[in-house]
């Protein structure tokens, strides 16, 4: 029988895969358990190829000998071992301050999703977006490097709600911190006379933004600008292309993705 192979490019440094070889033979050290059917360095280069290009595991682990069961434990593996190094939203905005950083971007992305039938098909479609998926916040930098990504919510979620969930407004104001964000989170603000949320002003039929508040809107989107070249780069691994798991393993795979991301970005 020949030899089988699977070519596939994987735009990675070697300081990255390096990082994650280390950081899994430091967890097989740790639950004693040193022998894998592949060695570390070839797990921490299949599993990222599986999360860049969203190959079929079957083909994956037909090209280097392994069932396509055991590729998606390992797989499973590495996003915890990831997800658990992302930052807190706490500790990222204490680290953005002490930088000093006077505010972040705030925005909310829809990562699609399989369809799913019957009454299960309500909670996950999103009307903004007209499909199916889970939304997830993200903030970034001033320069657009992401630094912490939410929970999943369900689709039909807003964006004003999981902002809520998720106390950002508090946080910020405990760090000392403002947010910039798009016209989708127009209403977050507790506090209207003080707000720690930027987010521009709507037109409406009825009510036309003035020549001042036009001017704003074009300073709040140049500043904002960024905040896309970081989703930009999330949204690059095409796994995210449209996902088959649940809401809590999908908030571990962005999680690890981030810790990834950063990684190639910092190197």
């Amino acid at each position: 029988m020949p030899d089988m192979g699977y070519q596939s490019r994987l735009p990675l440094s070697t300081t990255t895969l390096t990082t994650r070889a280390d950081l899994l033979r430091a967890h097989l050290r740790t639950i004693r358990s040193p022998w894998r059917l592949l060695p570390p360095g070839k797990i921490a280069l299949i599993v990222p190829a599986y999360l860049r290009h969203d190959q079929r595991l079957a083909d994956l682990a037909g090209g280097n000998r392994i069932s396509a069961s055991t590729l998606r434990r390992w797989a499973n593996e590495l996003i915890d071992l990831l997800a658990a190094r992302a930052p807190r939203l706490d500790r990222a905005l204490k680290k953005i301050k002490a930088a000093g950083g006077a505010y972040v971007l705030l925005d909310g992305t829809l990562v699609r999703t399989t369809r799913r039938s019957g009454p299960d098909n309500r909670p996950t479609y999103s009307g903004k977006h007209k499909s199916q998926g889970l939304l997830f916040l993200a903030l970034t930098d001033e320069r657009g490097n992401l630094v912490w990504i939410s929970k999943a919510r369900r689709g039909a979620h807003s964006e004003i709600k999981a902002t809520r969930y998720d106390k950002i407004e508090q946080h910020l104001k405990a760090a000392d911190l403002g947010a910039l964000a798009d016209l989708g989170f127009v209403g977050v603000n507790q506090d209207n006379q003080d707000p720690i949320v930027i987010t521009g002003y709507k037109s409406s039929k009825n009510n036309k933004p003035t020549a001042g508040q036009k001017q704003a809107n074009q300073l709040i989107a140049a500043a904002r600008a960024p905040n896309e070249h970081g989703f930009a780069g999330l949204k690059s691994w095409w796994i995210l292309q449209r996902l088959r798991m649940s809401p809590a393993r999908a908030t571990k795979l962005l999680r690890a993705l981030l810790v990834l991301t950063n990684l190639e970005n910092h190197r």
